[in-house]
């Protein structure tokens, strides 16, 4: 089983999720700039599934490194809202990657509703491309319910306004290290080890 896998990201909070649960699961992973692929290069996540931009982001990627390449799409769904903000959940707020401009903006969408009115997932897939074309996909799922404010300083994203089943606090309270044994991409990257253990 190959151990080393290029992670197609620029988000820092995904790499140190990434590398903590990679450790744990016997994989090694290296990032786009250890892999040689200029820091300017950036892949349009034009899709309109969150397989499809996590195919996109590790194909293109892989194309130009030769190496093994994993990408995750991922995002939060809100059942009230229609699965919003889904695959645009990155720039939500009108600003990618700012976190405070998308929740903001959500919990105002959200304002009134109560109870399961607030239930919401974060779902990732995670696609993994071999230079022969061989391609490993996987999902995982976390569901809970969105806050009417933000708590937490300990995490990324909509981590501060989101409280997983099971829990008292949000995702940005509890810290990486319990996130990461219940955390959408925590589930996501077993499903991976899984299927790459059956090879």
């Amino acid at each position: 089983m190959d151990k080393t896998i290029v992670l197609s990201t620029h988000n820092k909070g995904k790499l140190v999720e990434f590398e903590g649960l990679a450790e744990r699961l016997g994989l090694k992973i290296i990032t786009r700039d250890e892999a040689g692929i200029p820091h300017d290069f950036d892949v349009v996540e034009d899709g309109t599934t969150f397989e499809e931009n996590s195919y996109k982001k590790a194909y293109e990627v892989m194309k130009m490194c030769g190496l093994p390449t994993m990408a995750d799409d991922s995002g939060l769904m809100v059942d009230a809202l229609d699965g919003q903000p889904g695959v645009y959940s990155s720039r939500f707020g009108g600003v990618e990657g700012d976190a405070v401009r998308n929740y903001t903006k959500l919990l105002k969408m959200m304002e009134g509703l109560k109870g399961d009115e607030r239930k919401a997932h974060f779902t990732t897939v995670i696609t993994l491309v071999y230079p022969d074309g061989e391609t490993i996909v996987s999902k995982g799922e976390c569901h809970g319910h969105i806050t009417e404010e933000p708590k937490g300083e300990l995490g990324f994203g909509y981590d501060p306004v989101f409280i997983a089943e099971g829990f008292d606090k949000t995702f940005a309270e509890l810290g990486p290290e319990v996130k990461n044994g219940v955390s959408h991409r925590a589930k996501a990257l077993e499903e991976l080890e899984r299927i790459l253990s059956e090879r």
